[in-house]
């Protein structure tokens, strides 16, 4: 086929020579120290092309061997640029394989090459990346001295090349995941810190602050941290509830005093406030630090609730007021009849309303619940003592001893079988 093609051009050019051509009426005449040259016109035009031709292929030919020693520089420096290429491409699959120390000397092997090129040298994001890689195989290696200095040279390249710098935030990503391994928050918490805005809010970045802030022992940062990673759903729901949940209770529990304990519940955000079990450690802890009745202010929004919260929930909103019933208010009675029926199904509830119907001197119906949670077992050992002893006291205060003791002796009977 595309010989056929070629013939078909040939007749075409004859065709079109012919017709152009083919009327050969002009005439050239040269002159020169008496001489006299006639030239058809045809004749000189294919002539004088032909000089060109051979004008221009001689232009060319001297400036390409005029051209020979810088063309063959560049062939080298082109080579030298594959043979770090190559060098780097070898490091990084080697450290993919977990081949350490041969990925170091791989990238040592390619930063050796660009330092021995100058015009190489020039290209320092290919320098900071083979010592970035070089860093995380000596890292993985336990080489602490020489990863450091690796990384703090990948940082130092990483500056002189145009932004966005990409290289420089993921050795100061490294260099916050190097220091968490060596358990040196502190190190890494300066090294997140010096993250543009923008980086320090990837998922990334904010998984290694909560990470490098709970080992600091910082818990409300942690937790501000650990919402701001929900909110970019860096972890699924229920993990994320159970993180927020368990960093709000950590943060509580490191209160001191009142006050601080107050500050601590006031910065939390609101939904950590709704959560019975965030409300219910508050509490507690409030309660445990000599202020029973705020605790109980914390705890009434969610105990109007408790009929449409979990056995867990209610649990440990019952354990929260348990520790909080010294100088019970009167105003607690309407929400402690609204949880009998309540009561009858969760054995820590029946525990906790016995104890706080005690506590306001009504003891026909104190009776009924602790007799109720004593006997439940489903309540552990610990609850029914409790139910057992306040049972025991009543008793006392009724003058029926002999019924007392019984149920004293009960009491005692679980305190010695733990």
């Amino acid at each position: 086929m595309q010989g056929i093609v070629w013939i078909l051009l040939l007749a075409v050019a004859a065709v079109v020579g012919a017709t152009a051509l083919g009327a050969n009426d002009g005439l050239v005449t040269l002159f020169w120290m008496g001489w006299r040259v006639d030239f058809s016109l045809n004749l000189f035009l294919l002539g004088l092309f032909v000089f060109i031709l051979a004008v221009y292929s001689l232009v060319r030919g001297l400036d390409g061997l005029l051209n020979l020693p810088e063309r063959a520089r560049r062939w080298r420096i082109t080579q030298r640029d594959r043979l770090a290429q190559a060098a780097l491409r070898e490091g990084l699959a080697l450290y993919m394989a977990g081949r350490y120390t041969r990925a170091h000397k791989a990238c040592q092997r390619a930063i050796a090459i660009q330092a021995d090129t100058p015009e190489l040298a020039l290209d320092a994001e290919f320098t900071a990346l083979a010592h970035l890689l070089s860093a995380g195989s000596l890292h993985r290696l336990q080489d602490r001295t020489h990863r450091d200095e690796h990384l703090q040279r990948a940082i130092e390249l990483s500056q002189l090349t145009r932004k966005p710098r990409a290289t420089e935030e993921g050795a100061r990503l490294l260099a916050a995941e190097c220091a968490l391994e060596d358990r040196d928050a502190g190190r890494a918490l300066r090294d997140l810190a010096e993250l543009p805005p923008g980086v320090a809010r990837r998922t990334q970045a904010l998984r290694l602050k909560l990470q490098a802030t709970r080992l600091a022992r910082q818990p409300m940062e942690a937790l501000k941290t650990a919402r701001l990673l929900a909110k970019h759903q860096g972890f699924t729901a229920g993990a994320a509830e159970g993180l927020l949940r368990s960093l709000a209770s950590e943060a509580l529990g490191a209160a001191r005093d009142v006050d601080q304990l107050r500050a601590l519940w006031n910065t939390l955000d609101a939904s950590d406030r709704r959560d019975p079990l965030v409300a219910a450690r508050a509490a507690r802890r409030m309660a445990d630090l000599g202020a029973p009745q705020e605790a109980r202010q914390w705890l009434a929004p969610l105990w109007d609730q408790i009929g449409r919260l979990t056995i867990e929930q209610s649990t440990e909103l019952a354990t929260a007021l348990r520790h909080a019933l010294l100088d019970l208010e009167a105003e607690w009675l309407p929400r402690l009849d609204a949880t009998t029926q309540a009561a009858l199904r969760n054995p820590h509830l029946a525990l906790t309303l016995g104890m706080a119907l005690a506590e306001r001197q009504l003891w026909g119906k104190a009776r009924g619940m602790l007799l109720s949670a004593a006997n439940d077992l489903d309540l552990d050992a610990n609850g029914r003592r409790l139910a057992w002893a306040r049972l025991g006291q009543l008793a006392e205060q009724e003058q029926r001893h002999d019924e007392a003791a019984r149920f004293f002796r009960l009491a005692a009977l679980l305190e010695s079988g733990r």
